[in-house]
C-alpha cells in the first residue's frame, strides 16, 4: 500500500523556475496556489498564473512560503 504524501498546505509559493512556461510564470514572483490532491499525487501544483486563471504546473518549479498575516490578507484582498 502506498503511503500518501503529507506536505504542509501552502497558500502561496514562489516561482524558482519557468522552463517551458515562460509566458505563464515569472521567476521570483509569488503565486497563490489552490489545493488539488489529484495534482499533488502527480507532482503538480495548481497555481493562479499571470492569466488570472488556475492551471497545473510541475511542483519543482515552486517553493512554498509562509507570509506574515498582514501580507497574506492584503494579497487575498487583491484577488
Amino acid at each position: 500500500m502506498r503511503m500518501a504524501r503529507h506536505k504542509p498546505l501552502a497558500r502561496y509559493v514562489v516561482c524558482v523556475g519557468n522552463r517551458g512556461y515562460r509566458a505563464s510564470l515569472i521567476v521570483r514572483r509569488i503565486y497563490r496556489c489552490l489545493p488539488d490532491a489529484t495534482a499533488e499525487d502527480r507532482r503538480m501544483i495548481r497555481i493562479i498564473d499571470e492569466s488570472g486563471e488556475d492551471y497545473l504546473y510541475p511542483e519543482p518549479l515552486f517553493v512554498p512560503i509562509e507570509l506574515p498575516g498582514a501580507v497574506e490578507k492584503a494579497l487575498a484582498a487583491i484577488g
